[in-house]
């Protein structure tokens, strides 16, 4: 019988190895076994600097953002500024052009009652200066003379008038429109009736009213003509 290689080997021998193999615990390799060494002294002042570095960049765009922040902080409380301030000068100055306006109607309204006034007064001293008792004759001086004395009780209602409407022309101060004006109103319309008597004050009354009474007396006319005619 011819025997070959294979007769030679211990197979149980290769099958207990084997597993052996399989079991056997690994080993950690060393730095020097994995190619690694531990960093130097250099390199770890080199890693420093450049984490300083960064931490230097990092703390320079902080302040570059908080700057950035208190520029847009800066704008916001300008424009809540702006807003605000043109809201209040609008209002204030709407306010203001309408009492201006007021004003100046009631300027305009006073001063066209000054002109009137003005003009009775100018007609009044011209018609009390044409009055010329050298002209009258013998036959005409009583005519003259009652026109002489309705001129100037004319005049003298234009007066008075006058100085109902602006105490100024009486010596007393302007106080203008308001509580002031009316308490000055009052006060000359008691002078002017304490120092003119009933008689003046009659006319004055009839000079003041008469338009009233004209305009009633046109109206009741014309109301009896209506009846009439039905």
């Amino acid at each position: 019988m011819a025997l070959d290689e294979t007769d030679f080997v211990d197979r149980d021998y290769q099958v207990a190895r084997s597993g052996n193999a399989g079991t056997t615990p690994s080993v950690i390799p060393s730095p020097a076994a994995s190619g690694r060494r531990a960093p130097t002294r250099e390199e770890l002042d080199s890693q420093l600097t450049a984490t300083q570095q960064q931490l230097t960049k990092l703390r320079e765009a902080q302040e570059q953002l908080e700057r950035a922040r208190a520029a847009v902080e800066e704008l916001r409380r300008k424009r809540a500024e702006y807003q605000n301030g043109r809201d209040e000068m609008l209002q204030h100055l709407t306010r203001a052009i309408g009492i201006l306006e007021k004003t100046e109607l009631d300027a305009r309204r006073e001063a066209e009652q000054a002109a009137r006034s003005l003009e009775g007064l100018r007609t009044a001293i011209q018609n009390v200066n044409g009055l010329n008792e050298q002209m009258w004759t013998e036959e005409t001086w009583d005519t003259e003379l009652n026109k002489a004395l309705v001129t100037l009780e004319n005049a003298r209602m234009e007066w008075n008038s006058a100085r109902l409407r602006w105490p100024v022309v009486d010596g007393q101060p302007s106080m203008g429109h308001g509580a002031s004006g009316v308490g000055t109103d009052r006060s000359t319309l008691e002078t002017i009736v304490r120092e003119t008597d009933f008689g003046q004050l009659c006319r004055l009354g009839f000079a003041l009213t008469w338009p009233l009474a004209a305009i009633a007396t046109i109206v009741l006319i014309v109301l009896a003509a209506l009846l009439l005619k039905r």
